[in-house]
C-alpha cells in the first residue's frame, strides 16, 4: 500500500518537472556560464598573487638572489658602458664634423703678396666659406708658443715653416665627397705644394667608432646568451627544489600553464633586478669619471659634459633585461615540467 502511494507521488513530481515552466528553468540553469569579465578578473587576480609570491620568495633569500642579480647586472653593464662611451665619442666628434678644413701649404718661393692674392681668389670660389692666410712668421710664433721648443727654434738659421692658407668649406659642402673634390681642385694650383684635408683623421675615427659599435652589439649578444643560461640554470634549481609541491599541484588537477606561471615571474624579477643593478653600476661609473673628464675638458677650453643613459635608453635597458629573464625562464620551465608527472 505504501509502495503504491510512493509511486504515485514520484509520478506527480515527474509530471511537474516535464511542464514547460520547469523545462525552461532547467534549461536556463544548464546554460548558465561564468562571464568573461569574471574570468578576466580571476585571471588578473591570480597573476597578481603569483607575482607577489614570486617576489617574496626572492626577498626571503637575499644572499642567493643578490648574487644572481649581480652576475646578470655585470653582464648587462658591460655593453651598456661601451654604448655610453661610443655616444660620448659621437658627441665630441659632432662638433668637429662641420669644422672640416683644407690646409694648403704653399711653395717656398711664394711671397706674401702672392699668397694674399691667392687667398682672395680661393675665398671667391663657390663652396668656400673662409680662406685664411697664415704667414711663415706667424706660424713659427704659434708653434713656439704651443710646442715649448722655443730654445731649439732660436738656434735655427731660417724659418722652416711654409706659408699656409686654411680653407673652410660652406656648411652645404661639408660632405666627404664634396670636401675631397675641393681638396683635389685646390691641390692642383701652381702655388700649392701640398693640400692636406684635416678631416681625414676624423673619418678614421668614425670608422673606428663604427667598428666599436659592431663589437658592442656582438658583445651584447654573447652576454645576453650568458644571461639566458644563468637565469635558466637558476630556474632549473628552483624547480628541483619545489618538485614535491609541483607533483601535488598536478595531482589535484593543476595544468602545466598554472604550474609554470610562478617560475616565469621569478625569471622576470631576476631580469628586472639585474637591469636595475646594471643601471646603478653604469651611473656609479659615470659619477666616478665625471670629475676627471670635466677637468680634462676645461684644460682644452671645452664645455663638454659626460653623457649617460637617457630616460628612453634606461627604459629600453630595463625592458631588455626583463625580457631576457622571462625568456630564460620560459626556455627551461616547459622542458622541466614535462619531466615531472605524477605516477
Amino acid at each position: 500500500m505504501r509502495l503504491n502511494k510512493q509511486n504515485k507521488m514520484n509520478k506527480r513530481r515527474l509530471e511537474k518537472l516535464q511542464t514547460p515552466a520547469a523545462k525552461k528553468d532547467v534549461k536556463g540553469a544548464r546554460k548558465h556560464k561564468t562571464s568573461f569579465r569574471d574570468r578576466l578578473a580571476g585571471y588578473r587576480s591570480h597573476h597578481q598573487q603569483v607575482a607577489v609570491d614570486s617576489l617574496k620568495r626572492l626577498v626571503i633569500r637575499p644572499a642567493t638572489s643578490l648574487m644572481t642579480i649581480l652576475v646578470i647586472a655585470i653582464a648587462l653593464a658591460l655593453p651598456a658602458g661601451l654604448y655610453i662611451g661610443l655616444n660620448n665619442i659621437d658627441a665630441v666628434s659632432d662638433g668637429w664634423e662641420g669644422a672640416a678644413r683644407i690646409s694648403l701649404f704653399l711653395k717656398p718661393n711664394v711671397s706674401a703678396p702672392q699668397a694674399e692674392t691667392l687667398r682672395r681668389n680661393i675665398a671667391e670660389r663657390d663652396g668656400v666659406l673662409v680662406a685664411e692666410y697664415i704667414s711663415p712668421d706667424t706660424a713659427l710664433m704659434e708653434f713656439r708658443a704651443s710646442s715649448g721648443f722655443g730654445d731649439v727654434l732660436d738656434q735655427l738659421d731660417a724659418n722652416p715653416l711654409p706659408g699656409l692658407i686654411v680653407v673652410t668649406p660652406r656648411e652645404a659642402n661639408v660632405s666627404a665627397s664634396a670636401v675631397t673634390a675641393l681638396q683635389a681642385e685646390l691641390g692642383k694650383l701652381p702655388q700649392v705644394e701640398l693640400a692636406k684635408l684635416d678631416m681625414e683623421w676624423l673619418q678614421r675615427l668614425n670608422r673606428i667608432t663604427e667598428l666599436g659599435r659592431r663589437l658592442t652589439l656582438a658583445l651584447a649578444a654573447m652576454l645576453g646568451v650568458g644571461v639566458l643560461l644563468i637565469i635558466g640554470n637558476t630556474i632549473k634549481l628552483a624547480i628541483e627544489g619545489r618538485r614535491d609541491e609541483i607533483l601535488v599541484v598536478k595531482l589535484v588537477g593543476g595544468t602545466n600553464a598554472f604550474v609554470r606561471r610562478p617560475f616565469l615571474y621569478t625569471g622576470l624579477w631576476y631580469g628586472l633586478g639585474g637591469g636595475l643593478m646594471a643601471w646603478l653600476l653604469v651611473q656609479g661609473g659615470l659619477w666616478w669619471l665625471r670629475g676627471p673628464i670635466a677637468d680634462l675638458s676645461l684644460s682644452y677650453q671645452s664645455g663638454f659634459h659626460l653623457l649617460g643613459l637617457g630616460f628612453l635608453e634606461t627604459i629600453v635597458l630595463l625592458l631588455f633585461a626583463a625580457a631576457l629573464g622571462l625568456l630564460g625562464a620560459w626556455l627551461v620551465v616547459g622542458r622541466e615540467l614535462r619531466a615531472i608527472e605524477p605516477r
